[in-house]
């Protein structure tokens, strides 16, 4: 037997969940217009399916409103609603992102996932063919959940996104000392070939050199590692709060960081687009290289490249062919390559620690009396 999908929006002012009822001959109508007059799918997994299978497949493309990855967490509106739902259905939920909306319909149509959020902002589709579902959606869906969604991601976008404790950003000055973790920064920026104050100004947009800090997203210690990456790393999870160990890990990352950009022959060059990529991936700078060259700049100049990377949050960017990985948050990978560059250079008079000087104390927390630190 044959069924027949659409989608019809219940609404919201920002956003709607879009249900599809088993409906014969009736045609899809996507947000900008008639797709087919009857387009059929075969039968296709019912709830029940789902819930034995323990998954729903979400549908999507990139974008501020549907789905992107920030810091290791996946964001956007619908995609935290879809999270939602499938929590309340006890299964977890996989997301396909697509290349734009034409694949998006093809694999709607196709029957090959479960709920679309589709890229016109406050869309989302539930297939007929798959009754029980698209019932359950319509029943557990309210509309205060777009305003409980939208504060949940405004908390973790505006709020301090990493839980630290404010340290001093020059522990002893005179005497030659950054952090308690000088003789590490000095022993393991060699293998970069990297000046180790450069891999302290790093720590210290990280984690303030508090190395207890973790992020929303779960990174963790000096260096802001995140669990994955650890386990990718060859370091144990239960490592990520000492912080040679942690240290260690990020020295690893940042040399395979190099590899990738070994094509930026310059060192200084290169160096930039390593601190940009561990903030904000490499995938991301590399859509932003490619902008740039097309563009007639030179892509393997950060000045040349940064405007791309702010720019890879405007739809007429992310959603251009050449760009491969989306949207991203690109003003906050901007500021931290200059943070750490200018405190990099605030560091440039310090020369080594005193000889006697272990690196295993307790940084020194600031003192809120006098002034506060700029992270």
């Amino acid at each position: 037997m044959q069924k027949w999908y659409k989608y019809v929006g219940f609404g919201a002012v920002l956003l709607s969940l879009v249900s599809c009822f088993e409906k014969k001959h009736e045609p899809i109508v996507a947000p900008w217009g008639v797709i087919d007059d009857t387009v059929s799918v075969s039968d296709e997994f019912d709830l029940h399916d789902i819930q034995t299978s323990g998954e729903l497949i979400m549908a999507t493309v990139s974008g501020p409103h549907t789905y992107y990855e920030y810091h290791g967490k996946s964001l956007g509106t619908q995609f935290l609603i879809c999270q939602r739902f499938a929590d309340s259905l006890g299964v977890r939920l996989r997301v396909e992102v697509c290349r734009d909306s034409m694949e998006l319909v093809k694999r709607f149509a196709d029957g090959e996932v479960d709920i679309v959020a589709w890229p016109t902002p406050g869309h989302l589709s539930a297939d007929t063919a798959k009754n029980d579902l698209a019932k359950e959606l319509q029943g557990w869906y309210r509309p205060e959940l777009i305003a409980a969604v939208q504060k949940e991601e405004n908390d973790l976008l505006t709020v301090r996104k990493v839980h630290r404790r404010i340290f001093s950003p020059m522990l002893d000055a005179k005497g030659g000392i950054i952090s308690h973790y000088d003789q590490y920064f000095m022993a393991y920026a060699r293998d970069i070939r990297w000046d180790w104050r450069l891999l302290a100004a790093q720590c210290y947009q990280e984690s303030t050199f508090d190395p207890r800090a973790v992020s929303f997203a779960g990174a963790k210690g000096l260096m802001q590692i995140m669990p994955g990456t650890a386990d990718h790393l060859g370091v144990s999870r239960g490592q990520l709060y000492e912080p040679e160990a942690n240290i260690r890990a990020a020295v690893k990352y940042i040399g395979q960081l190099q590899n990738t950009f070994r094509d930026v022959r310059d060192q200084y060059e290169r160096t930039n687009f390593v601190l940009a990529a561990y903030n904000g991936g490499a995938h991301h700078m590399r859509d932003a290289m490619n902008l740039a060259q097309r563009d007639g700049r030179n892509p393997h100049r950060w000045s040349d490249v940064a405007p791309y990377v702010l720019k890879l949050s405007q739809p007429q960017y992310y959603n251009d062919p050449i760009v491969k990985y989306g949207y991203m948050r690109g003003s906050e990978t901007v500021d931290y390559v200059q943070r750490i560059r200018q405190r990099h250079a605030g560091y440039q008079g310090v020369k080594s620690p005193h000889m006697g000087f272990h690196g295993v104390g307790k940084p020194r927390k600031a003192d809120k009396r006098k002034k506060k630190y700029d992270i």
